[in-house]
């Protein structure tokens, strides 16, 4: 009973509708015809006056109204006196939104599914002990022992404490079966813990944690609304052109006026305003499900008609995992003296490099030096002092600045090269190399299938290593040596439109903004990448791209196909209407077919089977690290 009394809450307009349809039958059944008439008339006045308001409000604001052919539909029953059309136009209507609302709960389960789940409560361990007291998530510090329950979500990033555990993670990554973690591995915030309780040590606030910039993305993409009224509005002139034709020559031709009326009861324009919405918000929940975040309906309308794609090398075409291949040292430097100089350096840079170099002194043994004077010039380099050495590490133009005996280093395919520079005089080099994805040339051949057939690499490496890795996956326009701003400069110079770019680093951010359609690397990417991304993968998988173009074209498709559908049956309808083979009454009824009919077809954007049989062939992403690029 709640229920029924909080969808009548919801839904006023179908409620007094109901209410009156049953009081009518009452007087009906009284013999009371001409108060009946009189009542669903002034029904549908006062619902022509609600929709009237309305239709002129959205055309002050330059949409035109679509709802114009349903508001002439009840005037001209009224006029005619088809009362009981009256009532029905009104409750198609209302029961139209209603069914929209509906559909577009169903379609966005799975977004809301991530927000419901949200971690609120922290067991935490105080001092080691086996004392447990639960606290609010968002007051979890880094380093705190929590005990996990069986079945209980992790409330933060961290790292396993016990020996072994099993993680649900498919809300985050797609991966179905369970995942066993072992101590000291990464444990995701929102993974489901398996049947025995886990302790782990926190290693983010909540705030920063996984699972909190996902629910942040989906609230964003939930916010936004889908391109509705700019598809509508495409039909929505001819289509009232094209019904108010018939109705009239129906209406000349008999010289009834009940032809006029019957026409325009089966040419409301619900198609139009029910299969847009449903077909996009079914989009976006098969984004989402399929681990993209997607932030709004423009967006996959853009990605439906992609004609360029520009990547990004690093943590994008490749792994982004440098592996340190050697260390080039001049005299008198050694190569543990050089690499250490260069890992105390690059502890002050934000390079994905700089994590490789420091992780190769550490195996090393090296004893990193720690200084109060270091500065970062993004996409240059570091220039750092420890006692009475000036350490310049970065790329060879910036080290040159400083150096100017340093000399390019023999590189071969897919290397590159940080150099150094001690006191002003050239130190050395060490060369890195990073591996392509192994999907990333399957990933770029699926996007030229989907209909984008330009591909181009943006980097900041030199130019033989982005020619190397850009033969490796098939893409033909390079463009090498490229700061943050170059890169922004190059994607508004394409002509090609729209524009994806994919990148997943800092750097990326600007670009990822100005391109039609950015999309973020996320599982890795910075949160400046993602903020400034229109889609964020939220896997460690590149062919997702192409996953979420192939989710925007089917979405577009699916959601052309059912206004389509909608208006041919609608026409349909029409024609036969004008010969006065449909009463008025039974026209309202039908076009309540045709509404469902749309909401059917538009349902099917959701996707679930297509993504079923897609993640069956879908190529795993290796988990193993590799090498990686310059600056």
């Amino acid at each position: 009973m709640s229920t029924l009394q909080g969808a009548f809450r919801r839904y006023p307009v179908v409620a007094a509708t109901i209410v009156i349809g049953l009081l009518g039958l009452l007087l009906w059944a009284l013999g009371l015809t001409v108060a009946v008439q009189w009542l669903f008339s002034g029904l549908g006045l006062v619902v022509v006056g609600i929709q009237g308001a309305g239709m002129i409000r959205r055309m002050r604001q330059g949409s035109f109204g679509v709802d114009l052919l349903a508001i002439l539909a009840i005037i001209a029953t009224i006029l005619v006196g088809e009362y009981v059309a009256t009532l029905l136009i009104v409750l198609m209507l209302s029961g139209g939104a209603a069914l929209e609302d509906y559909a577009a709960g169903r379609a966005q389960r799975e977004l809301n599914a991530l927000l419901d789940r949200v971690p609120q409560i922290a067991h935490l361990l105080r001092d080691g002990s086996s004392d447990v007291e639960d606290v609010p998530a968002t007051l979890v510090q880094i380093g705190d022992q929590l005990l996990v329950r069986p079945a209980e979500i992790v409330p933060v990033d961290a790292e396993l404490v016990s020996a072994a555990a099993a993680f649900d993670e498919s809300s985050l990554t797609g991966e179905s079966l369970p995942v066993e973690r072992h101590a000291g591995e990464a444990v995701l915030s929102g993974s489901i813990n398996g049947q025995a309780a886990a302790i782990v040590r926190a290693t983010a606030l909540a705030a920063d944690s996984q699972y909190q910039q996902i629910v942040a993305l989906v609230a964003e993409a939930s916010a936004s609304k889908a391109p509705v009224v700019r598809l509508a509005d495409r039909y929505a002139v001819p289509f009232t052109g094209v019904a108010l034709l018939i109705a009239g020559l129906a209406w000349f031709v008999s010289g009834d006026p009940v032809r006029f009326a019957e026409v325009l009861v089966v040419a409301t324009p619900c198609p139009l305003l029910l299969a847009a919405p449903v077909a996009f918000m079914g989009g976006m929940s098969r984004s989402a499900r399929n681990g993209i975040i997607v932030k709004g309906g423009g967006v996959l309308e853009k990605l439906a008609r992609a004609r360029t794609v520009v990547f990004d090398k690093t943590g994008t075409l490749t792994y982004g995992t440098p592996t340190i291949a050697r260390v080039c040292p001049e005299p008198p430097f050694t190569e543990g003296e050089l690499l250490g100089l260069a890992a105390s350096a690059e502890q002050y840079s934000s390079h994905v490099l700089a994590a490789s170099v420091i992780t190769a002194a550490e195996l090393q043994g090296l004893e990193l030096q720690r200084t109060e004077t270091a500065v970062e010039v993004p996409a240059h380099g570091v220039t750092a002092r420890f006692g009475d050495q000036e350490v310049i590490v970065g790329k060879l133009s910036f080290v040159a600045e400083h150096a100017a005996d340093a000399y390019p280093a023999d590189l071969v395919g897919g290397e590159l090269a940080i150099y150094l520079a001690v006191n002003g005089r050239f130190a050395g080099c060490i060369v890195a190399s990073d591996q392509v994805r192994d999907n990333a040339r399957a990933t770029v051949q699926a996007l030229d299938k989907l209909g984008v057939h330009e591909s181009v690499m943006l980097t900041g490496d030199a130019r033989p290593t982005a020619n190397h890795i850009a033969r490796q996956v098939g893409i033909t326009r390079v463009r090498a040596d490229c700061l943050p701003a170059d890169k922004v400069d190059a994607v508004r110079a394409i002509r090609e439109r729209p524009v994806i770019m994919v990148g997943d680093g800092v750097n990326d951010a600007p670009v990822l903004a100005v391109a039609d359609v950015g999309i973020a690397m996320g599982a890795k990417g910075s949160t400046a990448a993602s903020e400034s991304a229109d889609a964020v993968i939220l896997l460690d998988d590149l062919s997702r791209a192409a996953r979420a173009v192939a989710i925007g074209r089917d979405t577009v498709r699916i959601a052309l196909q059912s206004i389509w559908l909608g208006i041919a049956l609608s026409i349909g309808l029409m024609i036969v209407a004008a010969f006065g083979l449909i009463p008025a009454t039974v026209g309202a009824l039908l076009q309540e077919l045709v509404d469902l009919a749309t909401i059917l077809n538009a349902l099917r954007a959701i996707g679930g089977r297509r993504d079923v049989r897609a993640r069956g062939v879908a190529a795993r992403v290796p988990t193993a690290t590799q090498p990686v690029p310059t600056r």
